[in-house]
């Protein structure tokens, strides 16, 4: 797969976007029709860290993790091994995921599921509230203030959490403004995609204690998440490194457990 470009992949979400709103009043009466999704917010306390396991097929920084990936046999191994909620990736160009994806995980596992896109448009809300979606992420890089924040009260509306990611101080301002359900700090830089979980020790502890925080990216082992606790994280994401995993089960189990230390 060629290596994609933040602009490229916004430029594939717009175009998807705009085949979508010929059907926006359809998606309004499924969304309306749709029964009450499991609440994210219910997944995000805890004593330990808790895991948010994602459902991948393939990244543009990684390549291929795991073509052959069922979403809901991994699915239901990483709520087996602890996951107190699932991400789910929707996009199929680039992440090899569908929306068909996460409406299959949220029929077959109890806990939240997250769909986790390039958001730029409410009719993206009312796909994922159509399907079951517990949650929507929101990135902070690709939208104005005033977007995330409308984009976020829709959300609400429409009883989805919201993730809100983060990669900056700045950001985070536009993020809390937008009164998220929870704040994710990836450590992934969306221009270069490079990794450097030392961003998330800076970043972690300038989230308001009643706000949970999210370690996003390059979370790998037991240590990285015992580092993320240390820093102020309540959860992590975790993506490649549990859906390459030959026991996904066992790889999220391995993840749990972790006491949470707090932010001052």
């Amino acid at each position: 797969m060629t290596r994609a470009s933040l602009s490229s992949i916004l430029s594939f979400t717009r175009e998807r976007v705009a085949a979508l709103r010929p059907r926006a009043r359809e998606l309004e009466r499924a969304a309306a029709a749709a029964r009450s999704p499991v609440p994210f917010h219910a997944a995000l306390h805890g004593t330990s860290i808790g895991v948010i396991a994602e459902v991948k097929r393939r990244s543009p920084s990684a390549g291929d993790i795991r073509g052959d990936l069922d979403p809901v046999t991994h699915a239901q191994a990483y709520v087996a091994g602890g996951a107190v909620a699932l991400s789910v990736l929707t996009d199929e160009r680039h992440f090899g995921g569908s929306l068909e994806d996460l409406e299959r995980v949220v029929q077959a596992v109890p806990v939240p599921a997250l769909l986790k896109d390039f958001v730029l448009d409410e009719v993206q809300l009312l796909q994922a509230r159509a399907v079951g979606a517990s949650a929507v992420l929101l990135i902070a890089r690709i939208l104005e203030p005033a977007q995330l924040a409308a984009l976020s009260r829709a959300a609400r509306n429409m009883e989805l959490g919201v993730l809100v990611e983060v990669h900056s101080p700045p950001e985070l301002n536009g993020a809390l403004a937008a009164e998220p359900t929870a704040v994710g700090v990836n450590s992934r830089d969306l221009d270069t995609f490079a990794v450097n979980l030392g961003l998330l020790e800076s970043l972690l502890p300038l989230v308001p204690r009643d706000v949970p925080a999210v370690a996003e990216s390059g979370i790998e082992t037991r240590a990285d998440v015992t580092r993320m606790a240390a820093a102020g994280a309540d959860l992590v994401l975790v993506g490649t490194s549990v859906a390459r995993a030959a026991d996904p089960a066992a790889a999220v189990r391995e993840l749990c457990g972790v006491p949470r230390v707090g932010r001052l």
